[in-house]
């Protein structure tokens, strides 16, 4: 569902008009890096899963839309807090959260874990436009709101992030550290992005140092999981793989030779699952912060 950064015909289309400043970078952001869709096409009941559709404001007054899938290990929605990890999915830049369905359905039987994935504004129910700014405070937002969950404990909240939702998961992490954190598919900032896809672009000048996950990840200290395609045709491994070392101790890098970017998290293959297991198992049963 990832598509990120637009050739460079089209790029010369959209700056023909337009002028320079926060204009053209906002400009720039909604045409070559967000690609929201508004229709909500299925929900977790269509693959048999219970789930709570929420809504909660944002620090600067937009509504958020999410869902709560709770664990196997949760029978009630109202459930107390059981000390159960909870996943905070921080999805990519492409669709809306109906895409992911299929996606939440394998984590669901295949990890014991609650699940809390939301759309960005501007995706999806959720109010607004996107831009940079406006993701990170969305990531603030679902942060308090899950924390005042009541089935949910706020000690064992577990980031994932893929594509886009990497570097908004670790914006987050270097000043709210969960529990542990999964990136799946990172990078280590969109300029570096754009002169690895487009080398002789102007690209890497117009996108400055936006979604800078390599400056960021240095702030983060908790247990850090990468998962990269060996094949990622979108997000070279190399980015991956350059943010990975950037990142302090605890971490671990898992490779999928044959995986590319946009392959269904079913094609992944059982040393994933594995993967993410024992590493969800390992993490403190308290921590964060």
């Amino acid at each position: 569902m990832s598509r990120f950064i637009a050739p460079l015909a089209l790029l010369l289309l959209v700056l023909s008009p337009l002028g320079i400043g926060m204009n053209l970078l906002e400009s720039l952001e909604r045409q070559f890096i967000f690609f929201p869709t508004p229709e909500i096409d299925r929900t977790p009941a269509d693959v048999g899963l219970q789930y709570d559709d929420v809504y909660y404001p944002t620090g600067d007054g937009l509504t958020l839309n999410g869902w709560f899938i709770p664990g196997p290990k949760q029978t009630k929605l109202d459930a107390g807090a059981t000390g159960q990890q909870t996943l905070l999915w921080f999805h990519g830049n492409g669709g809306n959260i109906s895409h992911r369905v299929d996606d939440l359905a394998l984590f669901h039987h295949l990890l014991s874990v609650n699940i809390f994935i939301f759309d960005y504004r501007g995706y999806g129910l959720s109010e607004g436009q996107p831009s940079e700014q406006g993701v990170y405070r969305d990531a603030r937002a679902v942060l308090a709101y899950l924390e005042a969950r009541p089935e949910v404990d706020a000690n064992r909240i577990v980031f994932f992030g893929r594509s886009l939702g990497t570097a908004v998961a670790t914006e987050l992490a270097a000043s709210a550290p969960p529990n542990g954190m999964v990136l799946f598919s990172p990078f280590t900032s969109i300029s570096d992005l754009a002169a690895t896809l487009y080398p002789f672009s102007p690209l890497r000048i117009l996108t400055g140092k936006r979604f800078d996950s390599m400056d960021r990840i240095k702030d983060y200290h908790g247990p850090l999981l990468v998962i990269h395609g060996e094949r990622d045709e979108i997000i070279p491994v190399e980015l991956g793989e350059k943010l990975f070392s950037a990142a302090n101790e605890p971490k671990g890098f898992l490779l999928l030779p044959d995986a590319q970017h946009n392959d269904g998290l079913a094609n992944a293959g059982q040393e994933m699952w594995q993967t993410l297991e024992v590493f969800l198992g390992s993490l403190p049963e308290s921590g964060g912060h």
